[in-house]
């Protein structure tokens, strides 16, 4: 939704006429009240594209300077970092002291990816892509779904264009105001759903063991997961299932209906944690292509991450100045899912403003936006806030992945890559900075 801002302008005019002879007694007036509102609002209003030009647009490009930094994904010694709407960097991570930018897939509308052997899955706006990566630096699509994923735009007084034809790729912000009477109630302005992108606008799942294939791992903030033959994908409203056993051609699924403010996704082992604004669901997966809901942990509305390891999750629950997270608190929550139906909240954490997080072991790392990024000794998770093992307070981060002994961790102002073999001792690898000038 818009964030919408109001002032209020009202002017009043009395007339009265009173009778000398009763002033004292008696007083008889008219009155009659104007009342108009100024309302400021801001619109998102979607680019479009033709699907013919956006086919043509999608190809490997050399390597961009990084500008925005969106979700983060990783396979095979390469890092995938996202540049919302616009495509994905290919970083050649084989030397984590030394990573190297080698390319960029341009795909317009982009915002999440998952991969599963050599084939990436890609949005588009509401179309999947598949890409063959064989050679990362050299993608070829091989496969261009329309519609698998419910449209994701609406203007106020502009229809949505024929989804045979466009294609919505990214939004332009536009400020209004508007002269409106009083009684007028619609201060809606324009919207965006932000099925496809949200705050960030994803910690490495130690997904399941995938069937036949070998699966990347993602961030906290994904909105795509692998678990084994299937991909799943969210919106703010339902969850699409894809059989990806013939990658280069997926066939779509089940549509899982949920209630609205849909955030992110994680799989791990035979289920899926799915953080929304006001909870975490949990689904079975065993039965893949038909997730089963199994129970959900319900939070005052906020932003919501999680990530979990063994008998417990952790979700991150923040506000935001803007007020789209909605809520004032900032907290890590650490919640027993021991009996998944029943999910049980046992300790809160205060934090400042906590983004994505990530588990290795006895390891959690803790994204706290421009606050910095906080790592924590989860050996005892009822006590993991108490531990503090380092904390960097002069990057800015959203989410990370843990791999091992190597943190990837990824902010506004690029890619970083930490040393955790000794999580009291983390040393600083290097760093893929953001073009500020872009």
């Amino acid at each position: 939704m818009p964030f919408i801002t109001t002032s209020l302008k009202v002017s009043n005019r009395f007339r009265s006429l009173y009778l000398l002879s009763l002033l004292l007694l008696t007083g008889l007036s008219s009155c009659t009240d104007e009342c108009e509102t100024t309302i400021t609002y801001t619109v998102q209003e979607p680019i479009l594209m033709k699907r013919s030009e956006l086919a043509q647009a999608v190809k490997s490009e050399p390597a961009h300077a990084l500008s925005t930094t969106g979700k983060i994904y990783t396979q095979d010694g390469y890092i995938f970092i996202n540049e919302p709407y616009q495509g994905i960097h290919v970083i050649d991570n084989s030397d984590p002291k030394t990573p190297k930018n080698i390319a960029f897939i341009s795909i317009p509308g982009n915002v999440d990816i998952a991969i599963r052997d050599h084939f990436l899955f890609a949005d588009a706006g509401p179309d999947l892509l598949t890409l063959n990566i064989s050679d990362p630096t050299q993608a070829v699509l091989i496969n261009h779904h329309y519609n698998l994923f419910s449209p994701t735009t609406a203007t106020s007084g502009s229809p949505e264009p024929s989804l045979t034809d466009m294609v919505t790729i990214g939004y332009n912000t536009r400020i209004v105001t508007q002269e409106r009477a009083c009684d007028d109630s619609d201060t809606r302005g324009g919207w965006v759903d932000d099925s496809a992108w949200g705050n960030f606008n994803n910690s490495a799942a130690p997904a399941s063991s995938p069937v036949g294939g070998t699966t990347g791992l993602a961030g906290s903030m994904a909105r795509f997961a692998i678990n084994r033959q299937h991909l799943y994908a969210i919106n703010s409203f339902s969850m699409r299932v894809v059989d990806i056993s013939n990658p280069a051609a997926p066939q779509p699924g089940n549509v899982v209906s949920m209630a609205g403010g849909i955030e992110t996704i994680f799989p791990y082992h035979d289920k899926l944690f799915i953080g929304t604004n006001s909870g975490m669901l949990i689904y079975d997966i065993e039965q893949a292509a038909t997730p089963t809901y199994l129970g959900r942990y319900s939070h005052m509305t906020l932003c919501d991450p999680v990530v979990v390891s063994g008998d417990y999750a952790y979700v991150t629950l923040r506000s935001n100045q803007n007020g789209s997270c909605g809520g004032t608190a900032n907290q890590l929550d650490v919640v027993d899912i021991s009996n998944p139906s029943l999910p049980v909240l046992r300790k809160t954490f205060p934090m400042q403003s906590p983004y994505g997080l990530g588990i290795d072991a006895n390891t959690l790392f803790v994204c706290e936006g421009s606050y910095g990024l906080k790592v924590f000794n989860a050996e005892n998770p009822l006590t993991v806030g108490n531990h503090q093992l380092a904390y960097f307070k002069d990057i800015d981060m959203f989410d990370v992945i843990p791999l091992g002994n190597t943190l990837l961790a990824v902010g506004t102002d690029g890619l970083y890559q930490f040393d955790y073999t000794d999580p009291k001792n983390i040393k600083y690898l290097s760093r893929i900075p953001v073009n500020k000038a872009n």
